[in-house]
């Protein structure tokens, strides 16, 4: 199949492909036409169909060639299936058992055949209607840990990182609706930003003013476009989390580079934050989700906190890359320094990871794609005290970084906007 063969495959066009595969054909049984087949994406950019037969299931991923969410007007290369394909199968010998198994790729088609999670949900789903999850800490503490440390200078040799680099580095169509719709668009007029208006008006033409915070969102993305720290997945939301009761699956690597470390950590935090925020806005009685509440901000300071520890445990353990070289700390006084330097990499990567964290949740209230935590939210005013709040403790991470030492700090201050009252437009 030639370059040229590209085509959207809807129901019929993949029950016939699929049915030319035989260990698809073997593992899903029975004959295709008794196949079900069910588009489900209900993301921005792609076709995602379930596909079951008399033997099992398997989840069917296709890229189109423009954004899902806006639709032919903003193309969008194919070649994103092919990178997601490529961090997927790095992840998932990286941290075994937290992505879904990679079953089939077909490079022309942008098309990707994996593990039908079941009975998994979207994390974020979960969060909406005020479920737990156990597992979870551990998990994606063991995902972030692995993926970036294992990819960073730490772990390779300067000419692996390098070639590891370069792997990713024709994925930069995805890497600039990053860096446009979270870092600039929110903070100037742009066609496709929306807000809860009217009641966020007012809101939003400050941050157009706020040049303390233009600066400081400048800042975070030039080191998003200069430092390419280690392999991200470049989207690690709690819509790209997959979860049960005992198990955590990451998915839809697609935006995958090589970039800050602090970025994938502070995505998977504002999504914790904002699942805070938006809480009391589903509360059906006053103080109901309370020990939920309390539950999302004890997993906020653990997320930090386990990841830091895993990180610092495989530095000491793991450290074969070209980055502070073991015999310039030859010693117990060598040792001791470099324990010391240790400890101030990790204070930087988590006033990085704060930093990335509130242009995530800044992004998600007044940017283009927004999520459930807060849209689900019936009452619009209501909806705009949740995001005002939010969007209060983002400012303050982002222009008060240094203010920020430790984790708790974060949480306390999310804990003390509970209850606070913003002034809305309208």
């Amino acid at each position: 199949m030639g370059q040229g063969d590209y085509r959207i495959l809807q129901e019929a066009a993949l029950r016939d492909y699929l049915a030319g595969l035989p260990d698809i054909t073997a593992l899903l049984g029975g004959e295709p036409a008794a196949w079900s087949i069910t588009e489900v994406g209900d993301g921005n950019l792609n076709l995602v169909f379930i596909v079951k037969g008399a033997r099992g299931g398997i989840a069917v991923k296709q890229a189109l060639p423009y954004v899902r969410l806006v639709g032919e007007s903003w193309p969008l290369p194919l070649s994103r299936a092919h990178y997601e394909y490529l961090a997927l199968s790095r992840q998932a010998r990286l941290a075994p058992g937290l992505v879904p198994a990679l079953l089939h790729h077909n490079e022309t088609l942008a098309l990707t055949v994996m593990e039908l999670l079941e009975p998994h949900i979207i994390m974020r789903k979960g969060l909406v209607a005020g479920t737990r999850y156990p597992r979870f800490v551990d998990d994606i503490t063991t995902f972030m840990a692995r993926t970036l440390f294992f990819t960073s200078d730490l772990a390779l040799i300067a000419a692996e990182k390098k070639e590891a680099i370069a792997a990713f580095a024709g994925n930069h169509a995805l890497c600039k609706i990053t860096e446009d719709l979270i870092f600039t668009d929110p903070y100037r007029i742009a066609e496709q930003n929306r807000w809860t208006a009217p009641y966020l008006d007012g809101l939003a033409a400050t941050l157009r003013e706020d040049m303390e915070l233009h600066v400081a969102i400048s800042r975070l993305k030039l080191k998003f476009m200069a430092s390419p720290e280690a392999l991200l997945h470049g989207d690690l939301h709690t819509g790209s989390i997959m979860v049960t009761a005992s198990e955590t699956r990451v998915i839809d690597p697609e935006f995958a580079f090589y970039g800050p470390m602090g970025f994938d950590v502070g995505a998977v935090l504002a999504n914790l934050l904002m699942a805070y925020f938006a809480s009391a806005g589903h509360e059906r009685a006053g103080g109901e989700r309370r020990e939920f509440e309390s539950w999302v901000l004890a997993t906020v300071e653990q997320v930090w906190s386990e990841f830091s520890r895993k990180f610092l445990d495989l530095w000491r353990s793991e450290a074969r890359g070209d980055a502070y070289p073991l015999s310039l700390f030859a010693g117990e006084k060598g040792a001791a320094r470099l324990e010391a330097e240790r400890l101030a990499y990790m204070q930087r990567l988590f006033t990085d990871t704060v930093g990335f964290a509130a242009a995530k949740i800044i992004r998600r209230i007044f940017g283009l794609a927004h999520n459930i935590d807060f849209e689900l939210i019936e009452e619009p005013r209501k909806r705009a005290i949740s995001e005002a709040r939010a969007i209060r403790l983002a400012r303050g991470m982002m222009v008060e970084a240094a203010a920020f030492r430790t984790i708790a700090d974060v949480t306390g201050a999310a804990r003390k906007l509970r209850e606070w009252q913003p002034e809305l437009s309208g």
